[in-house]
């Protein structure tokens, strides 16, 4: 039973607990504002041979999560209490645990906030520096430790901080960290950029990581030879983002220093990684474009971990995010170890109404294309003829491309056909190479149709469906997906929905729920199978397991 932090963490729910609930509670001249949520995903699980469930050792699975937060005039306390003593299938075995991991104290006044506790931040695109929480992941590395943020110059922020990040229930003490953020606005400074509709920004950023070298001892295979590890890994980062009018520009470039780790078989080269952004937005026109170079670019508190937990950096994903079931089959995980060569480009247009193609309502088109490789790379002699540990690994030049990781090129269409219709289209061509991302499978070719059609049949009744087929000879073969929905404003939504193999398997992934919203209460109770994939967000997975059984997410926020 993982308890860490329980001694303080209870007493400062205690507190909490104690208090009036609701938006505010009245406190002489001046309100004390509570806050909080409940979050909790529940699953009963069946054994199922047909898609290889096996067997559970609780009969219920559950991530719970209780937020409170408490605000006094400058002065703000918050903690969250955590139950996964018997988490949901996919999480690695270090996040089971339960207790009161997360308490802060802020205070805030006019131009300054001190941060003690545990804390979120990010620098940046978080390219040397992100604290964030991602619970479809298991990922919480929050810092714990304090966080001094400075807005009182104009037109310059200031943010340092520093402490011991967490790793599920544990906080490494031995392997600190510290930052620090400046970002002047530039166009504070002259009248004239802001008379010109000029918004121009400058930032820089530092992280140290201070390691424990005592515990670890790498040798060079084959050899009796121990690494010389770094005990403190540096990283900087500098950008730049300029707005005129409807044309915004980034960007950006981060540099960190050796850092032999698990993730890229504990060579010495450095890290680099450089960005550039452009985008346009009008009425009815809207265009990005980006470019995106990372080279060992896997930064952890912990160097000897793999998986998701530890990560001081985050490399953002230049893929397109899907929220349809068959065009997120097969997400792109970033490969910030090995590195990459991202692009994307993104295309909206709106032909206006009244217009042949544009009609009685007008009609939305966007093209998005994604496309992603790998560096063109030179090993360099191993060490002792045997390993490349304690050596640069390879040697690369900077536009040099390998094989080609990830393709998505998609066109989506949104047209309303009258007052109750609306229709949405998308036909999309991947490519996907399932060895570099999953480890095995070779290169997945795919085509995906989808047609999702809804319609308002009165005030309080909405009726929506879908329609997605994906064509592919590799990996499982075809799949066909269909969804309905019905929705009666404002409490209650009714779904069934089916994801079918047409190609090898013939498994049909079926799943009913009902869903009832009472003022901040939403519950959700569903039953059916879940297929074994891959849970993306912002270009970091998690694998989940094939799972069957009786669902139930409960959601409150006051």
């Amino acid at each position: 039973m993982k308890q860490n932090g329980i001694i303080s963490g209870t007493m400062v729910a205690a507190a909490l607990l104690a208090l009036p609930m609701g938006a505010a509670a009245q406190s002489g001249n001046d309100q004390v504002v509570v806050h909080g949520s409940i979050q909790s995903d529940i699953l009963v699980p069946e054994v199922d041979k047909k898609i290889n469930t096996g067997e559970y050792a609780e009969d219920v699975l559950t991530n719970t999560y209780v937020d409170l937060s408490v605000a006094y005039k400058q002065l703000e306390v918050g903690a969250r209490m955590e139950y996964n003593e018997h988490p949901l299938p996919g999480f690695e075995p270090d996040f089971k645990g339960w207790g009161v991991p997360h308490v802060h104290l802020k205070w805030t006044h006019q131009d300054f906030d001190v941060t003690l506790g545990d804390f979120y931040d990010q620098f940046g695109s978080g390219f040397i520096f992100r604290a964030y929480e991602e619970r479809s992941l298991g990922i919480d590395n929050a810092i714990r430790g304090a966080r001094v943020g400075v807005n009182a110059i104009k037109g310059m922020r200031i943010k340092a901080l520093g402490g011991v990040q967490r790793r599920y229930w544990d906080w490494d003490k031995d392997n600190w960290l510290l930052g620090g953020d400046l970002e002047l606005s530039i166009d504070q400074y002259s009248q004239k950029l802001r008379d010109n509709n000029i918004s121009w920004t400058v930032g820089g950023s530092y992280v140290m990581q201070k390691h424990d070298n005592d515990n670890e001892q790498i040798f060079a295979d084959g050899t009796n030879f121990v690494l010389a590890l770094p005990s403190s890994v540096h990283a900087f980062d500098v950008r730049t983002n300029l707005s005129v009018g409807n044309y915004s520009f980034l960007a950006e470039y981060a540099w960190r220093s050796q850092d032999p780790s698990a993730d890229n078989k504990y060579i010495y080269r450095r890290g680099s990684a450089a960005m550039l952004s452009a985008s346009y937005s009008s009425k009815g026109v809207s265009a990005l474009i980006q470019a995106k170079r990372s080279e060992n670019m896997s930064f952890r508190s912990q160097r000897h971990l793999l998986g998701t937990s530890a990560f001081v950096s985050n490399m953002p994903a230049f893929a397109y995010q899907h929220t349809y079931a068959l065009p997120a089959l097969y997400p792109y995980a970033t490969q910030a170890a090995p590195g990459e060569w991202a692009f994307q480009g993104e295309f909206g247009y709106t032909f206006k109404k009244h217009t042949p193609l544009g009609g009685k309502y007008g009609t939305k088109m966007k093209l998005n294309i994604s496309h992603i490789r790998g560096l063109d790379k030179k090993p360099v002699e191993p060490l002792h003829g045997t390993s490349l540990k304690g050596t640069d690994g390879y040697s690369t030049s900077f536009f040099g491309m390998g094989d080609l990781y990830y393709q998505d090129i998609n066109l989506q269409m949104e047209k309303k056909m009258s007052k109750e219709f609306k229709l949405n289209l998308m036909y999309m061509n991947q490519r996907y190479d399932k060895t570099v991302i999953e480890g095995e499978g070779g290169v997945v070719k795919t085509n995906i149709a989808l047609a999702e059609g809804k319609y308002q049949i009165n005030r309080k009744f909405t009726l929506r469906s879908e329609l997605q087929y994906l064509w592919t000879k590799q990996d499982e073969g075809d799949w066909a997906y269909g969804l309905v929905e019905l929705s009666a404003l404002p409490y209650l939504m009714f779904t069934v929905s089916d994801m079918w193999n047409t190609g090898e398997t013939d498994t049909h992934y079926y799943m009913g729920s009902v869903t009832a919203t009472v003022k901040g209460h939403r519950v959700m109770v569903g039953y059916g199978r879940t297929r074994a994939g891959y849970n993306c967000s912002g270009g970091v997975c998690r694998y989940v397991p094939a799972s069957k059984g009786l669902n139930i997410s409960y959601n409150y926020t006051f």
